[in-house]
């Protein structure tokens, strides 16, 4: 009986805890009811997100490329000893300016001078065998005038002086040609330009026309090689020559443009099939020797201009599966500024901005920060890109719950 009585107690316990819990639960719904406007009015009258917008401009933009490009001389000799020898003196500096003709090597130029002296010899020689047989074909000649001689010795006399004279023109031939290997022992440069490393060493056993002793490269004008490949072409308007470039652009490996625009003066007539690219190759003054041969630079060829562009932050283009896009800030129908989504077609870089080429329409507002925050149909407060945005201003509804309160 006393087990009955405690479980009833229990029970209306449990009972007068529920009603306790129920009761509890109403009131807050009441008070959660008489809140729920304001704050869902609040809630929905938060500030716009701001965002920077760029407002869109037509303007032009030049029709170029640029690639991958390298210096060289526009004239680059090895120098090389027409005679062999001992290497006596190196007569330039390594690295310097070398003017056209001027004296860079000494080869030791004594058996040279000997020889010189032998060949002169032999003329000396020739030239008195011409004079005795001149005088015998002379003499002869009378002789056979009356008949104290026979013909045939007159002849051979005329054959011998005929004879002698070959002889001589190849003695002077000779002397000539000793006169030409000593001054070879004189080794100069060919061309105006800036000397190589020499690669031998004073006193070294040089053999003509083989040992490479240094370079000389003419580096004004510096050509520049460079290609492009198909795609790069497109882009100019198809196959390039000297007759549709309009401009040739150095820009320097600091990034700066170099002062002097050149010429394109050479283009392949076709495509490398191997490199699937067409060669080209530049020509730029440089009187100031600030370009070096072999310097790897980039070269930007504009072949025209292209009109009713538009120019846009990079950070304002954006990348999906369909291709590039934009956001730009836009009236909804309710009136207010919103974020919208418009797919672009770009045309590459001019400098750090995209080149959209079709998409878009002057004046619209393209958003260019804050974008990972934005989503189409956002409702957002557009500033000039770049300044400070203003403080948003609070939305209706939120101005009629705070006079509520």
């Amino acid at each position: 009986m006393s087990f009955n009585n405690t479980k009833q107690r229990a029970q209306v316990s449990l009972l007068k805890t529920t009603a306790l819990i129920l009761a509890i639960g109403l009131a807050l719904s009441a008070c959660g009811k008489k809140a729920d406007p304001a704050v869902a009015q609040m809630g929905s009258g938060m500030p716009a997100m701001p965002v920077g917008v760029v407002e869109l401009k037509a303007t032009s933009v030049p029709i170029s490329a640029e690639a991958v490009a390298q210096t060289e001389g526009a004239k680059e000799v090895e120098i090389r000893p027409r005679v062999g020898g001992i290497l006596l003196k190196k007569l330039f500096e390594e690295g310097q300016p070398i003017k056209a003709g001027q004296a860079m090597f000494l080869i030791d130029p004594v058996p040279f001078q000997i020889a010189l002296s032998n060949a002169k010899a032999q003329l000396a020689q020739q030239q008195a065998r011409v004079e005795q047989t001149q005088r015998e074909a002379t003499r002869l000649d009378g002789l056979l005038a009356t008949q104290s001689i026979s013909k045939r010795e007159a002849d051979n006399a005329g054959s011998d002086s005929t004879l002698a004279r070959a002889s001589l023109a190849q003695a002077e031939a000779g002397v000539r040609e000793a006169q030409l290997s000593l001054s070879y022992t004189t080794v100069t440069s060919p061309l105006s330009g800036i000397a190589g490393r020499f690669e031998y060493s004073e006193g070294a056993l040089v053999n003509a026309n083989t040992s490479l002793l240094t370079t000389v490269s003419q580096i004004s004008p510096i050509w520049v090689r460079f290609s492009l490949s198909d795609s790069e072409l497109a882009t100019l308007g198809g196959h390039v020559s000297p007759a549709n470039v309009k401009a040739v652009t150095l820009i320097l490996p600091d990034g700066t443009e170099y002062a002097k625009k050149g010429k394109l003066n050479f283009a392949a007539s076709g495509i490398d099939p191997q490199l699937a690219t067409q060669q080209l190759r530049a020509t730029f003054d440089n009187d100031d020797k600030r370009l070096l041969p072999g310097q790897f630079v980039r070269i930007r060829v504009t072949t025209g201009t292209r009109d009713g562009v538009f120019l846009l932050p990079q950070a304002a283009v954006q990348t999906n599966d369909q291709g590039k896009f934009v956001f730009i800030a836009e009236r909804n129908k309710d009136g207010k500024t919103v974020a919208a989504v418009r797919p672009i077609v770009e045309g590459g870089w001019q400098g750090t901005d995209w080149v959209v080429l079709s998409g878009l329409k002057a004046g619209e507002q393209v958003i260019a920060d804050n974008l990972i925050k934005v989503r189409p149909g956002a409702e957002v407060n557009p500033h000039p890109f770049g300044a400070v945005p203003l403080a948003a201003p609070i939305g209706d509804s939120a101005k009629k719950s705070v006079k509520k309160g």
